[in-house]
């Protein structure tokens, strides 16, 4: 069989991974480039991106690509997107930007979400006739101050001018098909995700009652398309600056939630995967929609077409880990000024700080000396909604150490994984191997834990850091005739290692367990009382001075 190439895009929050890949037999990952982008933090609990970051990210990874392979740009079939969901792109009639993208951590719209869905006689705080109609037509409904619908309307009440400016609304990779394409479009998925998408058989579509239950524009809707389609051709602009060929077509793709799970191998009804990045997620194929609104997980569209992702997210997971490398592994106040960094040093082989952290952290039995950490370092969705959550070191000790703060964060991110993976049980059933993907399956440290703490086999696929951009050209090689169906791609995905749960550590870690979750009932309260803002008078500030 001859092996097609092709070049998938992983959007990521903090970066993309821009992967060549070869399908033959298996989908190969022939190269990959990486490279960084901002994430703005702005007041009132705003969280913004630049579009050209993204976009010369792109083109630079592109060209790079090519410098390690023995693959020519002429020889590229097809390019499409794994992207992070829920940002807010507004574009004008050329394409371009009216503001920064919002990304799905933007938690401002705290009164848009209020006088749109939380006043009346209520539901888990929304407004239950509202609730009642949105779970009719869409199989969930808008009731996270994070759901793009509310940073539309904010920015309608915020920005009247760059709205009245807005041609239509685009999710992230949609706004980077139309700068390769010049076409406005939305796969299903992403379409879903904005939460105005009628889901019903036959009746697939903008729903005209959501759009006036919320107050939006119907026309600032893009056309839908499926992930599999091609969204149009690499214009001559575009292709140069990726240094692609024109024409080149570009795949709809689909968003991380959707094709993480088919990277993973997990197509079929029942199988589970659990995602650890920037954010987490555990997920679950199910072949009808279910919600749970109390806990705020819902079946979602995917990529495949009669099946839906049963979807609980967690904000913050491998973002934990950064701030740990950031804030408690490094010398930020340089008291050790003649110090080198252990992956510059020549006497170790460890080739990131990441490595050394997990090994050191291995060192230190399960349980982490009784140190139990909340991972809500930017609020929380599930199976909570609360964006002041934040996170906690409970029961430190004279005894207590850096390195079992560091291991009982990783151990925090598990238990809120279980957590959600409970949550999931209690409508479906969740597969008895799990597959374990992501940047933080790179680690044995990670993926033994997570197996000891939920239970379950923890199965972990090649390459598991770029499963998004093995589903991005698993969702080509199917538009371009390679892959018979969706259904087929667990044959071209490989397990690399699986880890047994061990039940020395059950006891220690169901321990901390029942402790972790009491932590947010019991602090609840004091989570708010201390994102409330302080005003401080003239003459306080006179006493303070």
């Amino acid at each position: 069989m001859d092996m097609i190439y092709v070049i998938a895009y992983d959007i990521g929050t903090t970066g993309v991974k821009t992967c060549l890949f070869g399908i033959g037999e298996k989908i190969e990952l022939i190269a990959g480039v990486h490279e960084g982008y901002g994430l703005y933090m702005v007041e009132n609990g705003g969280a913004e991106q630049d579009e050209n970051e993204w976009w010369n990210a792109m083109c630079s990874t592109t060209r790079k690509l090519f410098d390690s392979a023995d693959v020519k740009p002429s020889d590229i079939k097809g390019i499409s997107f794994c992207s992070q969901m829920q940002g807010l792109v507004l574009v004008d009639e050329n394409g371009s930007a009216v503001r920064r993208p919002m990304s799905y951590m933007d938690q401002r719209a705290v009164r848009e979400m209020k006088e749109g869905i939380s006043h009346g006689i209520q539901v888990a705080g929304a407004n239950v006739f509202k609730l009642v109609k949105s779970l009719i037509i869409t199989g969930a409904a808008s009731i996270s101050v994070k759901d793009p619908v509310w940073k539309y309307k904010w920015v309608e009440h915020n920005e009247p001018r760059n709205f009245e400016r807005t041609h239509k609304w685009l999710d992230v990779k949609e706004y980077l098909i139309c700068r390769c394409t010049g076409k406005f479009v939305m796969t299903e998925d992403s379409a879903f995700a904005t939460l105005l998408y009628d889901t019903r058989e036959g009746k697939r579509g903008w729903s005209k009652t959501l759009c006036q239950m919320y107050g939006v524009r119907t026309e600032h809707l893009p056309h839908v398309i499926k992930s599999t389609d091609v969204a149009g051709y690499l214009t001559r602009g575009a292709s140069e600056a990726l240094g692609l060929v024109h024409g080149i077509p570009v795949f709809g793709g689909g968003g991380d939630a959707s094709l993480i799970g088919i990277g993973a191998g997990c197509v079929e009804t029942g199988d589970t995967h659990i995602y650890l990045g920037t954010s987490g997620w555990v997920s679950t194929i199910v072949d009808r929609q279910k919600v749970d609104v109390s806990k705020m997980i819902a079946a979602i569209v995917g990529a495949q077409s009669g099946h839906y992702n049963y979807f609980a997210e967690m904000e913050t997971a491998g973002k934990c880990l950064e701030w740990v490398k950031d804030h408690l592994a490094l010398d930020e106040i340089d008291i050790y000024l003649e110090k080198r960094h252990v992956v510059e040093s020549k006497e170790t082989l460890y080739t990131s700080l990441y490595d050394y952290l997990m090994e050191t952290i291995s060192k230190i039995e399960p349980g982490a000396g009784g140190v139990v950490f909340t991972p809500w370092l930017h609020g929380n969705r599930c199976p909570f909604e609360d964006p002041d959550a934040s996170g906690i070191f409970f029961n430190i000790t004279l005894d207590t150490g850096k390195t079992e703060l560091i291991r009982a964060v990783v151990e925090g991110v598990c238990y809120h994984l279980k957590w959600m993976l409970e949550c999931q049980k209690e409508k479906i059933k969740s597969s008895d191997t799990i597959r374990f993907v992501g940047g933080g399956a790179l680690s044995p440290v990670t993926a033994q834990m997570l197996a000891d703490i939920t239970g379950h086999r923890i199965d972990v696929t090649a390459n598991p850091q770029n499963v998004g951009s093995v589903g991005a050209a698993a969702v080509m090689g199917t538009g371009l005739g390679i892959i018979q169906k969706l259904e087929t791609v667990k044959e071209y995905v490989s397990v690399e290692q699986s880890f047994i749960p061990d039940e020395k550590t059950r006891a220690v870690y169901e321990r901390n367990y029942q402790v972790f979750k009491r932590l947010y009932k019991c602090n609840k309260k004091n989570f708010k009382y201390l994102h409330t803002k302080v005003e401080v008078s003239g003459n306080e500030l006179s006493q303070l001075g």
